[in-house]
């Protein structure tokens, strides 16, 4: 949906581990204990994070019963390292991954369940950022970053096509096709082939829940009205041609906004950086805009979160959880993090962000009509937080890019990719011995 926001998914084709089919049932891993540790001890943590290294010494210095080892693990195959890390018991205390990726390890009992040890951290964040850490209901993690979505678009081409900022998903779709009554080589939106993500942050921001707990099972509902009426809009992109399809794995991808041949995106803290190197042509033109509605008076936007998990195996519980929540809220890790100095890209999944915005934003790169921190403040709040993964997310979505790229081939239509993945869903859990219900 956004630029570089392929979501990709290591190990997707795992098999889910029968011991934690239902997190909210029990928990998989190492049992919770609410012992506290004494003593020295030593943690070892998996980041690939710039500037995370730093704030691992500046911890360190500050806390010498609580040593961390910091090992960068940057690479395609961390997810793969760590799996079988966990299975050789040789696995780190903590390691960085996204919400995503955090259910899968919970389904597969990788995790450690902290729900007890993390608890006087939690009104530190966002409800949808501890939902990200809490799949099911058991805590495997603290959150770390989240990433809020908002627009940024052409102002000086909207004014060239005469199409106000839009409010709504409707108002997209009708200044798209405003847009391509004057220049059919100029679209709204882009939409890659091979990234499913529009239809992830459009359900999201629609209330539609893919995923939900209920009692012992979990309730499917990826053809309930929300979700339908987010493919619709995915559908009118798509009938209408008013997207482009520039692949986010090229990185020659940046040009179809730079030169202006796509005049909107929705966006994130963490891309704004980028567009400011690779935006040469059209810096100083591009505004920043609350994201479009599907109901004014049910804002929603959607996000994605990193996490700092605690591997299956930890022996200390609760300084993994003391020490991930230092790094991911007090004020002193927060302040060097969010520096655009450190290059961690990181934005706050704290309940207040404000005092981290004004510096993230490329003074440059916006042309200062509309007030950027507020945008990406207002975005930070209104993330809805109905949204939560399910204990086979991963494969879910490995089958839902098979389906995109038919989607935008028109092929098949969003509405037949839904109701295909409602039914896949819920035989797959059904295969690995995972209560599941059609949503009502």
């Amino acid at each position: 949906m956004s630029t570089t926001r392929t979501r990709a998914f290591a190990g997707a084709a795992a098999a889910l581990s029968l011991s934690l089919t239902l997190s909210a049932c029990g928990g998989g891993g190492d049992t919770d204990s609410s012992a506290k540790t004494e003593g020295k001890v030593q943690l070892e943590f998996w980041s690939w994070t710039d500037g995370i290294q730093q704030q691992v010494d500046v911890w360190n210095k500050a806390h010498p019963e609580t040593q961390v080892k910091y090992v960068n693990a940057a690479g395609d195959t961390v997810y793969q390292k760590l799996r079988a890390a966990v299975t050789s018991g040789n696995a780190p205390c903590l390691s960085k991954m996204d919400g995503m990726n955090l259910a899968n390890f919970a389904a597969d009992g990788l995790l450690t369940d902290i729900t007890k040890v993390a608890a006087p951290y939690k009104s530190r964040y966002t409800v949808p950022a501890w939902n990200a850490v809490s799949p099911g209901g058991a805590t495997y993690g603290v959150p770390t970053g989240s990433s809020p979505l908002f627009t940024a678009y052409r102002a000086d081409l909207f004014q060239k096509y005469g199409i106000a900022e839009p409010k709504t998903w409707d108002d997209v779709i009708a200044a798209g096709k405003a847009v391509q009554k004057k220049d059919k080589g100029v679209k709204i939106y882009n939409m890659a082939g091979e990234d499913p993500s529009t239809l992830v942050d459009l359900s999201w921001e629609s209330g539609a829940q893919w995923y939900g707990i209920a009692g012992d099972h979990w309730e499917i509902g990826f053809t309930s009205p929300e979700a339908l009426k987010a493919g619709e809009i995915v559908q009118q992109l798509v009938d209408n041609d008013l997207a482009s399809n520039a692949s986010y794995a090229d990185p020659g991808v940046f040009k179809t906004w730079d030169l202006g041949k796509t005049i909107m995106m929705t966006t994130s803290t963490w891309q704004l950086p980028i567009y400011d190197t690779n935006f040469p042509k059209s810096k100083g033109k591009w505004q920043l805009a609350d994201a479009p509605l599907f109901d004014p008076a049910k804002p929603r936007t959607s996000s994605n979160f990193d996490v700092t998990a605690v591997l299956k195996g930890c022996k200390y519980p609760d300084r993994a959880a003391q020490f991930a929540a230092w790094l991911s809220s007090s004020k002193e890790s927060l302040t060097a993090l969010t520096d655009p100095a450190s290059k961690s890209g990181l934005f706050p999944a704290v309940k207040d962000v404000s005092p981290y915005v004004d510096k993230i934003i490329p003074t440059q790169m916006f042309n200062g009509k509309s007030d950027s921190a507020q945008i990406i403040t207002t975005a930070a709040s209104r993330v809805g937080d109905q949204w939560q993964y399910g204990p086979n997310y991963a494969a879910t979505y490995s089958e839902m890019q098979k389906q995109w790229g038919k989607v935008m081939k028109k092929e098949t239509t969003v509405k037949e990719m839904l109701t295909h993945l409602q039914d896949w869903v819920l035989a797959d859990l059904k295969s690995k011995g995972v209560k599941a219900v059609a949503a009502s």
